[in-house]
């Protein structure tokens, strides 16, 4: 089944009035989470974990799927839930996403549009969104180099 995707200009509309609905992806493999370079704003040049909003009516399970496919060009398998993030100045959007641990079932990864270059890491990068950074040294114990 096909989500709609709203046209952009409409999507920035209504998601500067209200907050954002979305999943992030975290990767495990045997080299480290999977951090993606952002190469657009908001974040641009930052590491970040892969993630994105869900669609109207498309199931969470979809969108994992979807976005891991979308920005990473791998299958996954969701491993469990770790929790909920909250941004408060993404691009000047209320993003609040539900964080999941997956692991690759199928594909090698590689970048897409949104973050061209990839990396493994078992310490957080210095230059990683803040947020984000925050949440995996606490849900994963992952430390600062």
């Amino acid at each position: 089944m096909q989500y709609p995707r709203l046209p952009y200009e409409e999507f920035m509309r209504i998601y500067h009035k209200v907050p954002r609905a979305a999943v992030d992806v975290v990767i495990q493999t045997e080299k480290g989470i999977i951090l993606t370079k952002r190469s657009i704003p908001p974040f641009k040049g930052m590491w970040h974990i892969p993630g994105g909003t869900v669609l109207f009516k498309e199931p969470i399970e979809h969108a994992i799927s979807r976005i891991a496919m979308e920005e990473l060009g791998v299958k996954v398998k969701v491993i469990k839930h770790l929790g909920i993030e909250e941004f408060f100045d993404d691009g000047g959007r209320h993003t609040i996403t539900n964080v999941f641990l997956a692991q690759i079932t199928e594909g090698e990864p590689k970048g897409s549009e949104q973050g061209e270059e990839i990396g493994f890491f078992k310490e957080m990068p210095e230059n990683c969104i803040s947020e984000q950074k925050e949440f995996l040294e606490k849900n994963l114990k992952l430390s600062l180099p």
